[in-house]
C-alpha cells in the first residue's frame, strides 16, 4: 500500500510538473504574442496593403512577402528582402525598433544605410504607431525560409560613404505634419499619398543621382521600368483639379473611368493596393489629389501647333491607314472609344503626355486595365510588336497623338526601340 501511495505521489508530481511546464509555455507564448493581437494585426494588414508592401516583396510565382523580386535601376540590380518572420532569412530577429529604424531612418538592423530603392524617403512620414502595426502584421505571417541573392550594385554606387552623402543632400526624415488650415479628410489623404502610398516614388522627375528634382508630383520616367508616370498636378497630364471627387475615387479604386484608364505599373498599384482601401480613405486621397491639381487650361494656347510640312502630313497619313486597319474597330473612327470598355483616344490626356512612352509600350505589348472588384473582367488590348514593325508603330502613335484635336509630339522608330528598355 505504501509503495502504491508513493507511486501515485510520484505520478502526481510528474503530472503537476508537466502541467506547470505546459502552463508556463502557454503563458510565455501569450506574452510573446501580446504585441501581435488580432485587431492590431488586421490594422497592420490594411496599412501594408496601403503601402503595397507585398507588391515589391514578392517575386513572380513566389510566396508572399518572401522577397526575391529583382528591381532594375541605372545604378544596378536590387533584390527585395524576405520580410516574413523567419529567424534565419527574414525579420524573425527584428524588433519594432529595428523596423522603425528602416521605415523612418532608412537604416538596416545592423545600422547600414539602405538604398532609396526602398522608399524610406516617403515612408519616413509614416507614424510610429502605424509602423508598429505593420510590423505586428508581418510578424503574424507564417515564416518562409528563403534566402535571396544579394544586390548587384554597380561601382561606385556600392559605396556606403557615397550613400551617406546622398542622404545628406536629398533625404529629410520626419513624420507627416498635418496642415492646420486644411480639413481632417484632406490631411488623411495627404498622409496616405505622401507616406504609405509613396506616390512621389514614381510621379516625379529624377536627377542623375536618382533623387527627386522637386519632391512634387510633377511626373517623370519611372527609373528602370521605361514607363512614364504623369504629373498629378498638370491638367495636360493626369492632374485632377477639375474632376469630380467621385470620378477620382472611381479611377483609383477600379482603374477605369470615362475619363481615363490606368495601365502599366499604375494598373498593378490599383489591383494590388488601392482597390482594397476603405471608402473613407479613397475619398480622402481623392480630395487631396484634386486640391493639388491645377484647373483646366486652354491646351491650344499652352501647346503650339507644330508646323505641318508635306513630309509630316504624309507621315501622319500612313499612320492613319495603320489606325484604320488595326485600331479603328475598337477605338472608333473618330477615336471616341466605347464607354468603360475601350478607352477614347480623342482628347485622352494619356495619349498626349509629354512623353509618348506609355502609348508606345501599349501598342508594343498590349495590356489590360487592372482586374478589380469594380471592373472584374476588363477588356484588354493585344500586342502589336509581332504584327507591325517599329516604323509603323511610330507612325500610328504619331497619328493618334495628333488626330481629332490631339496635340502631341511626333514619334520615330528610334523612340519605339528605346522604349523597350529592360525586359523582365
Amino acid at each position: 500500500m505504501k509503495r502504491l501511495f508513493l507511486r501515485f505521489i510520484g505520478s502526481r508530481q510528474t503530472f503537476l510538473f508537466i502541467a506547470c511546464s505546459l502552463l508556463l509555455t502557454l503563458l510565455t507564448t501569450n506574452l510573446a504574442l501580446a504585441d501581435f493581437t488580432e485587431p492590431q494585426s488586421q490594422q497592420g494588414e490594411y496599412l501594408a496593403l496601403a503601402g503595397n508592401c507585398k507588391g515589391c516583396h514578392t517575386t513572380l510565382g513566389g510566396k508572399p512577402y518572401a522577397g526575391g523580386r529583382k528591381l532594375q535601376t541605372p545604378f544596378g540590380e536590387f533584390v527585395t528582402p524576405n520580410i516574413t518572420p523567419d529567424i534565419e532569412t527574414g525579420i524573425g530577429q527584428w524588433s519594432k525598433e529595428d523596423f522603425w529604424q528602416a521605415m523612418h531612418h532608412g537604416k538596416a538592423k545592423d545600422g547600414r544605410y539602405l538604398y532609396p530603392v526602398f522608399p524610406y524617403i516617403e515612408y519616413t512620414k509614416v507614424t510610429r504607431q502605424d509602423s508598429d502595426k505593420i510590423f505586428d502584421y508581418l510578424r503574424s505571417l507564417p515564416p518562409v525560409a528563403q534566402a535571396n541573392p544579394p544586390h548587384k550594385i554597380d561601382p561606385p554606387y556600392d559605396n556606403q560613404f557615397l550613400l551617406f552623402l546622398w542622404r545628406t543632400w536629398y533625404f529629410e526624415e520626419g513624420v507627416y505634419k498635418p496642415d492646420s488650415s486644411k480639413s481632417e479628410e484632406w490631411n488623411r489623404g495627404a498622409y496616405l499619398v505622401q507616406g504609405l502610398g509613396h506616390c512621389t516614388a514614381c510621379h516625379t522627375s529624377r536627377n542623375v543621382w536618382g533623387a527627386s528634382q522637386d519632391g512634387e508630383l510633377q511626373g517623370g520616367e519611372i527609373m528602370g521600368t521605361f514607363w512614364y508616370a504623369p504629373s498629378l498636378i498638370s491638367p495636360l497630364e493626369a492632374g485632377m483639379g477639375d474632376w469630380p471627387i467621385e470620378t477620382v475615387v472611381e479611377l483609383l479604386s477600379t482603374g477605369i473611368t470615362n475619363h481615363a484608364v490606368t495601365s502599366g505599373p499604375m494598373a498593378t498599384i490599383v489591383r494590388e493596393s488601392l482597390q482594397h482601401l476603405s471608402a473613407a480613405d479613397m475619398r480622402a486621397m481623392a480630395v487631396y489629389l484634386q486640391s493639388i491639381g491645377k484647373k483646366e487650361i486652354d491646351i491650344k494656347k499652352t501647346r503650339k501647333i507644330p508646323p505641318m510640312p508635306e513630309a509630316v502630313r504624309q507621315y501622319l497619313a500612313k499612320g492613319e491607314l495603320i489606325y484604320e486597319k488595326h485600331c479603328q474597330d475598337c477605338h472608333g473612327e473618330s477615336g471616341q472609344g466605347v464607354s468603360n470598355i475601350y478607352p477614347p483616344l480623342a482628347g485622352n490626356r494619356s495619349v498626349t503626355l509629354t512623353s509618348p512612352l506609355n502609348t508606345i509600350r501599349s501598342v508594343l505589348y498590349g495590356g489590360y486595365p487592372p482586374s478589380t472588384a469594380g471592373n472584374k473582367r476588363p477588356y484588354g488590348m493585344p500586342p502589336y510588336q509581332h504584327i507591325i514593325h517599329d516604323t509603323e508603330i511610330a507612325q500610328v502613335v504619331s497619328y493618334i497623338r495628333n488626330a481629332w484635336g490631339n496635340l502631341g509630339s511626333l514619334v520615330n522608330q528610334f523612340d519605339v526601340d528605346d522604349s523597350r528598355g529592360y525586359e523582365y
